[in-house]
């Protein structure tokens, strides 16, 4: 019988090549750096530069993992493989079983934990697509914290049910840019239709606990104590895969900042990289084309928020300034990548892929069909590159074993499939906002 695990995963004594760290812009003094300790609790950062390999979860963050459905199922896709005519065996990592019904409540479980066990009053964050909103509102209601959330205000207007959700929870939702923070309302009298991005919304929470005391920042993505909380998910896979006695030949997942992704990988990776078998098993990040830092930007040391408030970390990134379209996969308009996913793409550890909206949407439509389970827009990204990568299984005659993580259901996002189906331009024509024309002139491909 598979069991939840004792211990989180962290994956940077195992990295091929030292990871860089955290520095200021065109500055030695640290003092972002030193800010630190005032946006996170200290057993975070404790976390965030461990060396250890192996982190003890704790019992009262073990105990409502267990509350809230872990260990998840890993589900064989048999439907779409029929559909598919694939060789290929399928299987999904269920993380849409959890009450908000996404993975993000691996890491906002044990963040919340942690802020209430140094006090903390409130905990401010940002979300687009509302999965992590959500998932954060939740973990403070279970550990009696305050939730103060600025979602991304495309967003806000495309996902009412989202909203909906975390007001249930007791958390305070906001539009971002907002008129509650110095930077937000410097933005709104440039553009007051302005449609706001991760980055955006990231600096409004971060300015807010600059300035309250008896608050904490919390962010669902990009950072190693993200990833570290969100390894439950691969160390159980890890655990089924040798119950079934299967040996991935590709792993897949979606990739926005890099959560669900670090969370179904990391421990395969590792384990791969201590063996040093590189080819036993090929990893894939699927990002949206409307936000391809992976495939089209750089790898440079950047800020993870648009204001400039954070420390800059090296990563792949489209610039702090860029502003994707207002995708339906709102989850994946992050402007950067993981610092850790960066550096394995770098080493070729991992492979990128992008996709537009129209194909994502379509891909959804097929697995809805045959497996009965509407994922979000984002997880779409991932069952993309699935379909394609066993479709060439059946081209080619090869028997392939294919894992992915089922990062969140679309039950929530019904109008956006709905709506998906509606918008055509005059000549009648599905609109795709994620077009290259549309997006690429505005990069910024700073050295």
């Amino acid at each position: 019988m598979i069991r939840v695990p004792s211990s989180w995963y962290n994956i940077v004594p195992d990295l091929p090549r030292p990871l860089p760290p955290p520095r200021d812009p065109l500055s030695d003094d640290f003092s972002r750096i030193a800010l630190l300790p005032k946006l996170f609790p200290a057993a975070l950062l404790d976390q965030e530069f461990s060396a250890e390999r192996f982190i003890t979860i704790p019992p009262g963050i073990l105990d409502t993992y267990k509350r809230l459905g872990r260990p998840t199922p890993l589900v064989r896709a048999e439907g779409l493989e029929k559909y598919l005519k694939t060789p290929a065996r399928i299987y999904y990592k269920r993380e849409d079983v959890s009450p908000t019904g996404s993975h993000k409540v691996n890491t906002s479980i044990a963040q919340a934990y942690y802020a209430k066990s140094e006090n903390v009053k409130t905990l401010v964050t940002e979300t687009s697509a509302g999965q992590w909103g959500s998932a954060l509102a939740l973990a403070c209601a279970l550990f009696g914290l305050e939730c103060l959330v600025f979602m991304t205000r495309s967003s806000y207007f495309q996902k009412p049910l989202r909203r909906t959700l975390m007001s249930m929870y007791g958390a305070r939702v906001v539009p971002s840019p907002s008129d509650m923070t110095e930077f937000g309302r410097r933005l709104l009298k440039e553009d007051p239709n302005h449609p706001g991005s991760l980055g955006i919304a990231i600096s409004e929470a971060v300015e807010v606990v600059l300035n309250d005391d008896k608050a904490k920042y919390s962010l669902g993505s990009v950072l190693n104590f993200v990833s570290i909380h969100q390894t439950v998910i691969g160390l159980e896979v890890l655990a089924q895969l040798e119950e079934l006695g299967e040996v991935p030949d590709i792993v897949v997942g979606c990739l926005g900042g890099g959560s669900n992704f670090s969370g179904i990988s990391f421990p395969l990776i590792g384990k791969q990289l201590r063996e040093g078998d590189f080819e036993k098993t090929e990893f894939v990040a699927v990002e949206s084309q409307a936000a391809p830092k992976l495939t089209r930007g750089v790898y440079r040391y950047d800020h993870a928020d648009t204001a400039g408030y954070l420390p800059m970390l090296k990563m792949y990134t489209l610039g702090k300034d860029y502003v994707p379209p207002p995708i339906h996969a709102a989850g994946l308009r992050y402007h950067a990548a993981s610092p850790i996913v960066s550096l394995l793409v770098r080493e070729g550890i991992v492979k990128a892929m992008a996709y537009s909206q129209v194909e994502v949407l379509k891909a959804a439509e097929i697995f809805t069909k045959t497996e009965g389970l509407i994922p979000a827009p984002e997880t779409a990204h991932a069952i993309k590159h699935v379909i394609e990568r066993a479709r060439k299984c059946r081209q080619k005659g090869v028997e392939e074993t294919i894992v992915f993580c089922f990062s969140g259901h679309g039950l929530l996002d019904l109008q956006v499939y709905d709506r998906s189906r509606v918008e055509k331009n005059q000549a009648g024509e599905i609109l795709d906002h994620s077009v290259s024309a549309i997006i690429f002139p505005q990069l910024r491909r700073e050295p």
